[in-house]
């Protein structure tokens, strides 16, 4: 009888995993007709996020929610619904702070990148040498990357599955609480004395992986993570509401609280649930918060020169696929696909009660930031919008060919 219950359990787990997988891949294709995407990029652009905003909070999904928009001429736009929290919340704004999940791993990711381009660390360097000798490492672990690391193709899996974590889980889906507390410290290293890599190579999500980062970086350079990110990466950019340090940033009191929405099972939609809180190596890999002004300004220095030549160059890295396939490409923590006839960058996270996604089409110079004081699966309000404006500049640049005689 335990051991059946047992069963049930992991797979009821392992059911919750697979969802947060299958997000990242059902993001729909949108289908509207040219005037709608026309009137993205041609000064209507608040209705078209009122379109895809407002339903969400009509149908009770979240509390409030923001979405930001860096357009192909550089203007940004953000365009806040609902509140922080009911009924005593303040009004979401472009500069109201939430936690963003595993969007913290992009982050972690490109203060990598700059440290490999400062020649702090290699790309093929593995955990035999990345890691302390007292570490012990199957014959497997060894042979793990630095890369492999960054573009979940290590073959780790999103955690252990021990009985603490799934105790842990099975407490989350009736309080809320933090279940992931075991890849926080160096517990994750027990793990890698029996790991073996699967016999298939290709991207595997792993929390435990980036805690593993987390770790190196720490253990490579002697400083902490929130010290690197304000070094490498929201120092020279001027992202001031950006930090791990949450508690330290401007307008904290008045953040985005978190809200139980697709989960946990056991809590009722609109409750509110506790902030996830990391303090050792699930830091750089889930512990971020910021807003959607910071994002937007973090997502065109992806696109556009930002006076750091060296930041530059790492970020535009940051965007190179690596492992190439037709869905879901891995770049360094970014993901690439192609959306209708728009290929997309993209990462999501989802947290505690919240729930994030930043987008970019680099072709086009477009970004898309959209930030849920609630937990939900749906959140396809990015890539359509993304698919939306980019189809709608590819249509003024027909119209523009055909004025002028020419034939694409």
């Amino acid at each position: 009888m335990i051991k059946n219950i047992i069963t049930i359990l992991l797979m009821l787990f392992g059911a919750f995993i697979l969802c947060a997988c299958a997000t990242l891949s059902s993001m729909p294709i949108d289908n509207v007709k040219v005037a709608g995407r026309e009137s993205a990029a041609h000064g209507d652009l608040k209705t078209q996020v009122d379109n895809l905003a407002l339903p969400l909070l009509a149908a009770g999904q979240t509390p409030g929610l923001v979405v930001g928009v860096l357009r192909p001429d550089g203007e940004k736009f953000t365009f806040g619904y609902g509140v922080t929290d009911k009924p005593q919340g303040v009004d979401i704004r472009g500069d109201t702070l939430f936690a963003v999940g595993s969007v913290s791993k992009g982050f972690i990711a490109e203060v990598t990148v700059v440290l490999v381009h400062k020649g702090v660390l290699r790309w093929d360097e593995t955990l035999d040498t990345l890691l302390p000798s007292s570490v012990p490492l199957s014959a497997d672990a060894r042979k793990i990357t630095l890369l492999q690391l960054v573009t979940h193709t290590s073959g780790l899996p999103r955690q252990m599955l021990s009985v603490e974590i799934l105790s842990s889980f099975i407490h989350y889906l009736f309080t809320g609480e933090n279940f992931y507390r075991s890849l926080d410290n160096e517990k994750v290293m027990d793990f890698l004395a029996d790991f073996q890599r699967p016999a298939s190579v290709q991207p595997r999500y792993s929390n435990l992986g980036y805690a593993l980062l987390d770790y190196i970086l720490q253990h490579r350079t002697g400083k902490q993570v929130n010290q690197l990110l304000a070094e490498n990466i929201t120092g020279p950019l001027g992202l001031e509401h950006t930090s791990y340090n949450a508690r330290l940033l401007p307008g904290y009191p008045r953040r985005a609280i978190g809200h139980a929405g697709d989960q946990p099972k056991f809590i009722r939609r609109g409750q509110v649930v506790p902030d996830w809180h990391f303090s050792s190596f699930m830091v750089g890999a889930a512990g971020l918060y910021t807003n959607a002004d910071d994002l937007l300004t973090y997502a065109q220095a992806h696109m556009r020169p930002t006076g750091n030549p060296a930041l530059d160059s790492a970020l535009r890295d940051s965007l190179t696929v690596r492992y190439d396939r037709t869905r879901q490409a891995a770049a360094l923590a970014w993901i690439v696909d192609d959306i209708g006839s728009q290929k997309i960058t993209y990462q999501v996270g989802f947290i505690g009660g919240y729930s994030s996604y930043i987008g970019l089409d680099t072709r086009h110079k477009i970004a898309v930031v959209v930030l849920q004081n609630s937990f939900n699966w749906t959140n396809n309000i990015g890539h359509r919008l993304l698919q939306r404006m980019g189809e709608a500049e590819d249509e003024k640049a027909r119209a523009a060919q055909g004025r002028a005689g020419v034939h694409p």
